[in-house]
């Protein structure tokens, strides 16, 4: 079961604007900022410092970290848009210095105990969806109108351009890009760069890969087992074993290859209209 943690004993040292509409059953951290016109519903909890800024509505059973701020007419943990959904209850968890900004909808989860969850540090921009039973790892970006259909799962540091849209139960890789206004409907391998309508890989994405600090010989071994997977003719499985055998071991290449094992829906396949990284 995902719950949202207990936040101890409820702040005295918050500021609520009069024209709020806070449950008396929600949890408020020190120094928590509720803006004008905000509806805060029951058993909402709320780390400290975080801000909720004016007209926006957090919903029953959502948990908002440390440091966060909610931007205007945002919408946090409304009832998922899913014909299965009966009233159960059901979270949505959000963690430290996240900011959601204006007209962004997260919809908490479908089935009884079950979550959206989203990690520290995201920055979610103005008019994003975050569907039901979404996962989105620590400092990832969605940019304006991007959205993720419901069961998607995005790994740390990702992003994910404007106007994408992301199938149900699609994973994309930690370390990915996704171009502006692509359509995915298969996972996105790690540290790739994928764009198009359907999305298709166009290289390495070099630039995040170098950004998140991931050592040289690292990067060498992630270029080696791309060109294994991409540019070797062989199938998803033959590829598997050939980066097993041939490429060294390190953490960045084994998380690599738990994303191939582990794809489900398929991957997205190299575009081959031009020369790639």
């Amino acid at each position: 079961m995902i719950k949202p943690e207990n936040m101890g004993t409820p702040s005295t040292n918050v500021d609520i604007h009069p024209t709020a509409i806070v449950s008396p059953s929600a949890r408020l951290g020190e120094n928590v900022t509720i803006g004008p016109y905000c509806v805060i519903g029951d058993e909402v909890e709320i780390g400290e410092g975080s801000v909720i800024g004016p007209h926006a509505v957090i919903e029953k059973w959502t948990s908002l970290g440390k440091d966060c701020r909610v931007y205007q007419f945002a919408s946090v943990g409304a009832a998922p848009q899913d014909l299965k959904f009966k009233g159960e209850r059901s979270y949505t968890v959000i963690g430290d210095r996240t900011t959601i900004r204006e007209g962004a909808t997260i919809h908490r989860a479908t089935g009884e105990g079950n979550g959206t969850q989203i990690g520290n540090d995201c920055l979610l921009m103005a008019y994003i969806h975050v569907a039901h039973n979404c996962t989105l790892g620590n400092h990832v970006i969605m940019s304006n109108l991007a959205s993720c259909a419901g069961h998607a799962i995005v790994e740390d540091r990702v992003v994910i351009g404007g106007m994408a849209g992301v199938h149900q139960f699609v994973k994309i890789g930690r370390n990915a890009m996704v171009g502006g206004m692509s359509k995915l409907v298969q996972d996105v391998v790690p540290y790739t760069i994928v764009d198009g309508h359907p999305a298709k890989v166009v290289g390495l994405n070099n630039v995040g890969i170098s950004r998140a600090g991931i050592p040289l010989e690292s990067r060498r071994l992630i270029k080696k087992a791309y060109r294994i997977l991409y540019r070797s003719g062989l199938n998803l499985a033959e590829a598997i074993a050939v980066i097993e055998q041939e490429v060294d071991s390190c953490e960045e290449v084994e998380h690599f290859l738990r994303f191939l094992r582990n794809a489900e829906r398929g991957i997205c396949r190299e575009r081959r209209d031009f020369e790639s990284n």
